[in-house]
């Protein structure tokens, strides 16, 4: 487990140690937690039986926990009621086919209504949560199933056939496929595979199980730079953080309609598409749509959506209609409007405000934080262009590192790393199978993010720059390393480094300088063939955009593949003639 994260419960006062963040010294965990259980000092909590088990038996079973518009206009209303008794069915359904407490379940579906009555069911009966992007390609999502040693699967069938099919022979711990067919069933009989409603019908609802707080409820895939995905583990007691932030940074309450525009696969969907709504006891919209202009302005509109919590390229992308679009659906019922992902700037901000009426509050936070932790929020006044201030229940310091130890950076206005307080309920406990590579994100008790930021004398973040070569492109974070190793297994390639190039909507994309092996030569068409290649196994979002051919990558002298060179290259600030005959300086940058 990461160190100060190993069976921690909550139920004791943020104590203020370290550089203190949060402007609320009384601040209690164990308050939360009494709502949610019953007890602040209860051992034991649930995710899913706290978002509808626990809103059914407050008496508010009737009302409309998710919302659904599908992509011709379907509509479909699910109850808390009918999420507990959907839920408690498919819990039923896994723990028949052989559900352990702990078992990974992956999930790889878009945004309809089986993912959230899925979710709700693996949390009830003990399982860990795996959301995956549909939008990969066969070999990222094989990599996730392995790493996450996944024994079950939720998916339609036409995403099992396309994704997962083509490597099902390499998925021997794949013991259980659930398939959701388009009509609610699934005509696909094969071996490990069964039908989703079939099962839901023939099931009577179970009990959830009685998870303790520390038990892990879900994982989500974060890309490194080096080596494979990780499989960042949150706890069950995570659900107290989306309680309170649901309701700091959003004002959540029964009457409200919440939007958020995440794909399933993202942390952001879960904490924030599913749980802080949820728990909140207020209705979540889901959009099976992708990010269309027109038709978000009109479902803000007539949906009534009080809080929305997108991205900045969605923004970006609404922006680019023009200033006449936004002025048509400018009656709305918006409270909040916020945005994750990456920094978000004035203009941005500002937009929000003339176009909607509310301006647009950034926020922050990673997958491995499993929850917001610093934001513009509600309650505060903002600074646009800022990350915001930390939010009650959260310590967190600016560090430097020199020689493996931390020292805390107390000025104002000084870069240092960012690092938040083993203490935050929904920080990750672990890498699934790889404990010891988390320890390396931690200094005693404190989480180091990778984020470079400033904290001003008001107590606000401001973003700096990445500690690390992460590419972030429309907020899906890419591992150089992943996308490499994936054009590696092209024929053609001898050696691949892969950076990031600036981009006007996605903020940034990846972009791979290759150097190839004798008897290929470099041209137009081996340069599709790659681009067909990478786009065929990572799919569309983690595939490069360029592909660059040199004689041979820049490195150390230690033999390290010099990014900062190539970099500059991809962003047209060196010639590509260049790269093959620069070299580094002995002695500088040999640490890159």
């Amino acid at each position: 487990m990461a160190a100060g994260t190993s069976g921690n419960t909550v139920g004791a006062k943020v104590n203020g140690s370290g550089v203190k963040a949060s402007d609320t010294e009384d601040f209690c965990w164990s308050e939360a937690l009494a709502e949610l259980t019953g007890s602040a000092a209860s051992p034991s909590i649930n995710i899913g039986a706290v978002c509808c088990d626990r809103q059914v038996a407050l008496g508010q079973g009737a009302r409309i926990g998710v919302r659904w518009l599908g992509r011709g206009q379907e509509r479909r209303d699910l109850s808390f009621q009918d999420l507990s008794d959907l839920s408690g069915r498919a819990a039923s359904v896994l723990t028949s086919l052989g559900l352990q407490s702990g078992d990974t379940v992956a999930v790889l579906l878009g945004r309809v209504p089986e993912l959230y009555i899925s979710a709700l069911g693996i949390w009830k009966a003990g399982g860990v949560y795996c959301p995956l992007f549909s939008a990969f390609g066969p070999g990222p999502i094989k990599a996730r199933l392995e790493l996450g040693r996944a024994r079950f699967l939720i998916t339609t069938e036409d995403l099992f056939t396309r994704k997962v099919v083509p490597n099902l022979s390499d998925l021997p711990d794949l013991q259980h496929v659930v398939l959701v067919g388009e009509d609610g069933r699934s005509a696909r009989a094969m071996e490990r595979c069964s039908d989703f409603y079939a099962q839901l019908k023939a099931a009577a609802p179970m009990a959830p199980v009685a998870t303790r707080q520390e038990d892990p409820a879900f994982m989500h895939f974060t890309s490194g730079t080096t080596g494979t995905p990780k499989g960042a583990v949150q706890p069950h007691r995570a659900v107290l953080a989306h309680l309170v932030t649901g309701r700091t940074v959003f004002g959540l309450v029964p009457d409200d309609v919440f939007w958020c525009t995440a794909d399933p696969g993202w942390v952001t969907s879960t904490a924030y598409g599913i749980i802080a709504p949820l728990v909140c006891c207020a209705t979540t919209l889901v959009d099976e749509a992708d990010v269309e202009p027109r038709r978000w302005y009109g479902i803000l509109a007539d949906e009534r959506v009080t809080a929305w919590y997108t991205t900045p390229t969605s923004i970006r992308t609404m922006m680019r209609y023009g200033a006449a679009l936004a002025r048509s659906y400018r009656e709305n019922s918006l409270r909040v409007a916020a945005s994750v992902g990456e920094p978000l700037n004035v203009e941005a901000v500002q937009w929000g405000q003339k176009a909607l009426g509310v301006p647009f509050l950034d926020t922050w936070w990673q997958t491995e934080t499993g929850a917001i932790v610093i934001a513009n929020h509600r309650n505060c006044v903002s600074k646009p262009g800022s990350m915001g201030q930390a939010l009650p229940g959260v310590e967190t310091a600016l560090v430097r590192c020199e020689s493996g130890v931390a020292h805390m950076v107390t000025e104002p206005d000084t870069v240092g790393e960012l690092a938040i307080h083993s203490g935050w309920p929904s920080l990750f406990c672990g890498y699934l199978g790889e404990y010891d590579r988390a320890e390396g994100c931690f200094r005693g008790d404190w989480y180091l993010t990778g984020d470079l930021v400033k904290r001003d004398a008001e107590g606000f973040f401001w973003f700096v720059g990445r500690a690390d070569d992460m590419i972030k492109s429309g907020g899906l974070r890419i591992g150089p390393f992943e996308v490499e190793a994936s054009l590696m297994d092209h024929p053609a390639v001898a050696e691949i480094g892969v950076v990031s190039k600036p981009d006007l909507l996605l903020r940034e994309v990846p972009v791979a300088f290759v150097s190839l092996n004798p008897g290929f030569e470099s041209g137009d068409a081996l340069r599709l063939e790659l681009l067909s290649f990478a786009r065929q196994e990572l799919g569309a979002g983690m595939a490069p955009r360029e592909i660059h051919f040199v004689a041979e990558l820049p490195k150390t002298n230690t033999g390290k593949i010099m990014r900062r060179m190539l970099k500059a290259k991809a962003s047209g600030e060196s010639d590509e003639a260049d790269i093959p005959t620069l070299q580094p300086c002995p002695g500088r940058f040999d640490d890159e």
